[in-house]
């Protein structure tokens, strides 16, 4: 059973039940006024009976007669007397004997009840009739229910047929408007079906603008999309991660099977290629490290041992290690550098700043400059990290995090260059510091690296 069906199954049937508390009140308030315009009409005879009721010097009942009753001629009225011997009977009650309510006899209370009597349904009022205490006689008065009944089964007859249309009616109307409102959710089990058959996640539910956040619906729209959106992104930085992969792999293992080609024909091994062998081994182990450690991260298995770091004793031991890797080549300077103390990894913040700064010396052409500093700007810790090197295009900048992206425009690639990990890792680690890192570049004027950290506080 669809969505659809069971929702308009669920709302008739709640449709059908209030409908049925409904009449049901409805037939037990229309019964309790007609019975009660019985009984008041059944007393007031009572009270214009026991008005012309006398007692003889016998003590026994005399009724002189009946007054004129205003009742149809469906109703009946009987005087009997203590021994069980009927004094008087109405008209309309022809030559009948019985008792209209032989339990009123008995009782000796006021009551009404209803009864049956040669198949008519009957309403009857019995009441003895006292003098000091002593109960002389029974007068009982009836009147024929047949109308009520008729008005009662008119009304159920009446309130079913309202009540099948009623359900009918909301059956329908149910039907029609939740195909309208679940049409979204159709829509969005036809886009899932396409992109199972189809293997296609560009592929988006379609819906008009002003519906957008309009109901649950209409959420439910956009955050499938916005879901799409993210698993087609997903999806294609899974597979240009897998060709990168494949790529970086494929130069080194070629250069390895080739020096080992060489070497087998050659029957001997000459420097150079064990040398190049070597370098390439090399490129392929910090490749797996690298990739090691983005697995672990994403996992969340790569844990960050969080403790106070003096990030300028930090920067100044980078500052030194660089000034040895720059030679003569680069210029590496350390401008401004505040006492700080942020939380963190020092061995996670130093690799971060070494990336930085190693990226910056490496594409920085000869006497060209590289420039840390160290500011404490408010709450904040502020790390700078700038080149004089050729820059980064605009549109590569976006993208300068993802893994294995390379700016290929201004970065030559070479045996040295990285594989485009680094800064993806400096990015998480960053990331996972409570901090933010950023970048700023220009086409001949260099790249500036810019990392905001939390000061550790006492």
């Amino acid at each position: 059973m669809s969505l659809r069906q069971r929702f308009t199954l669920l709302y008739s049937t709640f449709m059908g039940g209030i409908l049925l508390i409904f009449g049901a009140a409805v037939y037990i308030l229309v019964n309790v006024i007609l019975l009660n315009q019985v009984d008041t009409m059944l007393a007031v005879v009572v009270r214009d009976i026991t008005q012309v009721t006398k007692v003889n010097d016998l003590g026994k009942l005399n009724l002189i007669s009946l007054p004129p009753l205003d009742m149809t001629s469906n109703a009946y009225v009987q005087v009997w007397g203590p021994d069980g011997k009927i004094i008087a009977t109405s008209p309309s009650i022809g030559t009948l004997t019985k008792s209209l309510d032989p339990a009123g006899l008995e009782s000796g209370l006021a009551i009404y009840e209803d009864s049956y009597l040669d198949g008519a349904h009957l309403r009857v009022l019995s009441v003895p009739l006292k003098l000091r205490d002593r109960i002389i006689g029974t007068l009982q008065v009836g009147a024929s229910l047949s109308v009520v009944d008729a008005t009662r089964g008119n009304l159920l007859s009446t309130m079913a047929v309202i009540a099948v249309v009623a359900v009918l009616m909301s059956a329908i109307g149910s039907w029609i408007i939740l195909g309208r409102a679940l049409s979204p959710l159709e829509s969005i089990a036809e886009t899932v079906d396409q992109i199972n058959r189809a293997d296609d996640l560009s592929r988006r539910i379609p819906y008009q603008e002003h519906q957008k956040n309009e109901d649950e619906i209409g959420d439910l729209v956009v955050s499938f999309n916005q879901t799409l959106e993210r698993l087609e992104s997903l999806f294609t930085s899974q597979q240009r991660f897998l060709a990168d992969v494949s790529h970086e792999l494929r130069t080194p293992l070629t250069v390895i099977k080739g020096n080992v080609d060489l070497i087998r024909r050659m029957k001997q091994a000459d420097e150079e290629s064990l040398s190049s062998i070597d370098q390439e081994a090399g490129r392929l182990t910090r490749l797996v490290g690298g990739l090691l450690m983005l697995a672990q991260a994403e996992s969340g298995k790569l844990t960050l041992v969080l403790r106070p770091v003096e990030l300028d004793l930090l920067l100044t031991e980078v500052f030194t290690e660089m000034r040895v890797l720059a030679g003569t080549k680069v210029h590496v300077h350390l401008n401004e550098i505040d006492q700080v103390m942020v939380n963190g990894d020092r061995d996670r913040l130093k690799q971060v700043i070494l990336n930085l700064a190693s990226n910056a010396i490496q594409y920085t052409p000869q006497g060209g400059d590289v420039y840390l500093s160290l500011a404490k700007i408010g709450e904040q810790a502020r790390i700078i990290i700038r080149d004089t090197g050729p820059g980064i295009p605009a549109e590569d900048l976006p993208h300068i995090f993802d893994r294995f992206y390379r700016a290929e425009k201004s970065r030559t690639r070479s045996n040295t260059s990285g594989f485009g990990l680094g800064l993806s890792i400096a990015h998480w680690i960053v990331e996972h510091h409570g901090g933010q890192i950023k970048v700023e570049s220009k086409e001949g004027k260099g790249t500036t690296f810019v990392i905001w950290l939390k000061i550790h506080t006492q």
